[in-house]
């Protein structure tokens, strides 16, 4: 019952009013965007949501387009500015996502939309993941926001799929709360800094194993 209908139900309600209750926080930070980080204000990307249907995601833009002398992008790191880094370590960067989930391509818990790149590289298990709206923060999240590794952060998204429930998504969302007030470090979802590409991770492990699978304690694949 929860799953299927109230879930949804209070996704809307919740992002409508967060939507009218930060639309001065919208404004402050939209025009903040623009003059210290230019135009687009937003950041817009497709991402897989749920049964891996393509959604137009939308964030605060956090870097600039400055590029080299060849007229190419300089390197994120390089444009990743400190109001950026502000940015994504206070989540603010994610509000627009708000739209997203009052639309119905999001919901506020799930497993976080990664990149369309990435969907060749999930096991079957992995998978399910894809069998939810993603989330604007997840169980993933809370559980090491973006500084486990993938096979963990796969292993708390599949864990959070077939256990989801009321009970689940408010343990979630009080975490989520604990963790953007008490965390100062950036996120690096984006940009991969952390934990590296995952497609690339898994391409590495498909070309050395033939499996995307991780191998056990004794070498075998799980």
């Amino acid at each position: 019952m929860y799953k299927r209908f109230i879930k949804r139900g209070l996704d809307f309600i919740l992002s409508l009013a967060g939507i009218i209750v930060l639309s001065p926080v919208f404004l402050v930070l939209a025009l903040l965007v623009r003059c210290k980080l230019g135009s687009p204000v937003l950041f817009r990307q497709e991402r897989p949501g749920k049964d891996e249907k393509i959604f137009t995601l939308c964030k605060f833009r956090t870097m600039t387009d400055k590029k080299d002398a060849a007229g190419k992008l300089l390197p994120d790191s390089q444009r990743l500015t400190k109001f950026g880094k502000f940015l994504r370590a206070a989540s603010l960067d994610e509000l627009p996502e708000l739209f997203n989930i009052l639309k119905g391509d999001m919901s506020i818990i799930g497993p976080r939309p990664l990149l369309v790149s990435y969907l060749p590289y999930y096991t079957e298990e992995e998978r399910l993941r894809h069998h939810v709206r993603p989330g604007l923060t997840g169980l993933a999240q809370v559980s090491g926001r973006n500084f486990i590794d993938w096979d963990s952060r796969m292993e708390k998204d599949v864990e959070y799929v077939k256990n989801l429930s009321f009970a689940m998504d408010v343990k979630v969302l009080w975490l989520t709360v604990e963790t953007v007030l008490g965390h100062s470090d950036e996120v690096a979802e984006d940009t991969n800094a952390v934990e590296g590409n995952f497609a690339r991770i898994r391409q590495k492990r498909l070309e050395e194993t033939g499996s995307l699978k991780k191998p056990d304690n004794d070498g075998r694949m799980q």
